[in-house]
């Protein structure tokens, strides 16, 4: 064993090189996307030897999946902290906002759950979340209130959320649209559940909508007052 090979193994001994080189790589994902977070980036920031990371978790992969699982339990146990509500689909709509809310808050670590389709080396690592999305929609059915199958409801709910938070994080942070996440959000209800209440101002807000698509045809306008019309005519179609 020469001298390199000595250091790492010192160092594999240490009962929190794991946790420090975990830590290391979730910062630099953090900071500067999946990308970042090289072997060597990671040794450097984490104080150890590049064999040390491959000695624990055999390669990159196995880091970033560690990294996922790591900042999965956090959130889990965050969610597991809050008290169900006793509406299911409530409950679910927190549940939904939550999941929203921690995309947005990790861009990195998202984008590599998101990556389709799940590798073997990461599907351990989402596993927890979803089974806690199943059991939501577990407790709808259980409620009498789940229209299509629990697996399809799964499906939507799983295909809305991801698309709803990687359209978000494609917008700039300080412009982004959060409405579109509650918007998709009622969505998926409506598409698995017969229980979404008609909004009062539904009538009001198409008749927006319509307008606002029939903007190019009007003639009359200066071009600040079309500017300012469809700006009024767009926060209205889409005011929840």
């Amino acid at each position: 064993m020469d001298d390199r090979e000595k250091s790492a193994a010192e160092e594999a001994e240490g009962p929190d090189v794991r946790a420090r080189i975990i830590s290391a790589a979730a910062e630099l994902i953090s900071s500067g996307g999946p990308e970042a977070a090289t072997t060597r980036a990671v040794a450097a920031s984490a104080g150890v030897q590049a064999p040390t990371i491959y000695r624990l978790f055999g390669d990159k992969r196995g880091l970033l999946s560690a990294v996922i699982e790591h900042v999965l339990k956090r959130y889990l146990a965050e969610k597991a902290a809050r008290p169900p509500h006793p509406d299911p689909l409530q409950d679910f709509r927190e549940g939904w906002d939550m999941h929203i809310a921690f995309g947005l808050s990790h861009p990195g670590v998202f984008a590599l759950m998101s990556s389709e389709p799940h590798p073997a080396w990461e599907a351990r690592a989402v596993s927890g979340g979803e089974d806690v999305l199943r059991r939501r929609i577990r407790n709808i059915a259980l409620a009498g209130r789940l229209r299509v199958s629990e697996e399809r409801a799964l499906g939507l709910v799983s295909a809305m959320g991801t698309g709803a938070i990687l359209t978000l994080l494609r917008q700039p942070e300080g412009q982004r649209d959060l409405g579109l996440a509650d918007a998709a959000r009622e969505a998926v209800v409506a598409a698995i559940t017969n229980e979404t209440a008609r909004p009062a101002d539904a009538d009001v807000r198409a008749v927006a909508a319509a307008l606002r698509a029939s903007m190019d045809r009007l003639t009359v306008l200066t071009q600040g007052e079309s500017a300012l019309l469809r700006e009024l005519l767009e926060r209205i179609a889409d005011a929840e």
